[in-house]
């Protein structure tokens, strides 16, 4: 891991309070993909013994929120970055360890090149989250945009 990806969960967990409610730990932050793993905690689990759905939202959106960090920090001086939708959808029984890996749904250049014409671009994160055996137990697609600072 990169300086950069250790100093981006580092300011992650020391600003975002639930990602140290859940002890998210940032494994990869870069601009092409972020890997967020939950471990697994008898606290957060649900009604059968894994991670509840809510702990699995909110990993699968600090990953998608990790990415566009990583992918936009440069333009923090002239928008803000604020998801728009969020949809999950759970495909088989989670338990244990869970890992959100998060890309990107459209060029960086792209969405920079909107935000040079004064436009509020719109981009889709896929996140799929996974057990340690690999099977994706779940998949979540967040709508973010660059808000320009005005």
């Amino acid at each position: 891991m990169s300086a950069d990806q250790t100093s981006l969960g580092e300011m992650l967990a020391a600003t975002v309070p639930m990602t140290r409610t859940l002890n998210l730990e940032y494994l990869e932050t870069t601009a092409e993909r972020a890997v967020v793993r939950l471990p697994d905690q008898p606290d957060y689990h649900n009604h059968i013994g894994g991670p509840h759905a809510g702990a699995m939202f909110t990993l699968a959106e600090s990953a998608s929120g990790a990415i566009v960090l990583a992918a936009f920090g440069d333009q923090l001086n002239r928008a803000v970055p604020l998801p728009v939708t969020a949809e999950i959808a759970f495909k088989k029984v989670a338990k244990g360890v869970v890992t959100a890996t998060a890309t990107l749904g459209r060029p960086i250049a792209d969405i920079v090149a909107e935000l040079d014409a004064g436009a509020r671009p719109e981009f889709p994160v896929a996140i799929a989250i996974q057990r340690e055996d690999g099977a994706v137990t779940g998949e979540m697609t967040v709508v973010w945009t660059l808000r320009p600072n005005t």
